[in-house]
């Protein structure tokens, strides 16, 4: 039976990567995200073109629990059900404590970890009924240690942890399983385009701004790719992957283990 797969913040980056995964796989794929008309439609075919499900495209804003709500309830009376949830919608903001902007911290504790409470809490009925699905949640190497100056990500990425844990525990004897993806730094057009404006900027070459500040505490000095994190993704949704639950799978070139 064909799988539907809602996989949030999927128009570029890791999400991308990851609805090309499945889609390769022939899954229904429902892509979420922000872009221009183009950029969608775009996106939309391409994912389309790699499998013969169906894609949708769902412009849910993950800030806002209706939209968020409107996004679920349409996978589901599209597709009967969703039997993959990857939750990777993100944002960033970096700034010192006390000048931390409060609408900063609610704008990311909202994307990066109350949407996955929203997303769950929709998928989970439907999965239980079908006694299978698979949540995936994109945490972070933030997920497990601390960078200063990004309270608002770090804390929400240590929230997504518990979060997965705790929903594991609640349905691991109705054949769901929940686990975090914990990346690194991830080489993604958006860290690409920063490579040489930094170079520039401090001074120093290509590879110093590699070495030197991005990749700084990930021991092997190499880039993960999106497509490494959507393989990932990939086993754990398939069936040989259904006894990991509950837990997290570190992709960090070695960061946590120092």
């Amino acid at each position: 039976m064909t799988k539907t797969a809602v996989i949030t913040g999927s128009t570029s980056g890791i999400g991308l990567a990851i609805a090309r995964a499945f889609a390769g796989t022939g899954a229904n794929i429902v892509l979420n995200g922000f872009g221009t008309a183009d950029e969608i439609r775009t996106v939309t075919d391409e994912v389309a073109g790699l499998g013969n499900g169906t894609v949708l495209y769902h412009p849910a804003d993950m800030a806002k629990p209706d939209e968020i709500a409107d996004l679920m309830a349409t996978a589901a009376s599209r597709f009967g059900g969703i039997d993959i949830l990857v939750n990777n919608a993100g944002v960033q903001f970096v700034e010192k404590i006390e000048d931390f902007p409060v609408e900063q911290w609610d704008r990311i504790i909202a994307i990066n970890l109350s949407s996955s409470f929203h997303t769950i809490r929709a998928a989970i009925p439907a999965m239980k009924k079908k006694s299978w699905g698979r949540i995936i949640n994109i945490a972070s190497a933030h997920g497990l240690v601390a960078s200063p100056f990004k309270s608002a990500y770090v804390a929400a990425k240590h929230g997504i942890m518990g979060l997965t844990k705790t929903v594991a525990l609640e349905v691991a004897e109705n054949g769901i399983t929940v686990n975090s993806i914990c990346p690194g730094y991830v080489l993604t057009p958006l860290v690409e385009k920063q490579i040489p404006d930094q170079a520039r900027t401090r001074g120093i070459t290509e590879e110093q701004v590699i070495n030197e500040v991005m990749l700084k505490g990930q021991p092997t000095k190499k880039f993960i790719t999106v497509e490494q994190v959507a393989s990932l993704a990939l086993y754990l949704a398939s069936d040989d992957a259904a006894q990991i639950t509950g837990t997290h799978v570190s992709m960090d070139g070695g960061w946590t283990a120092q």
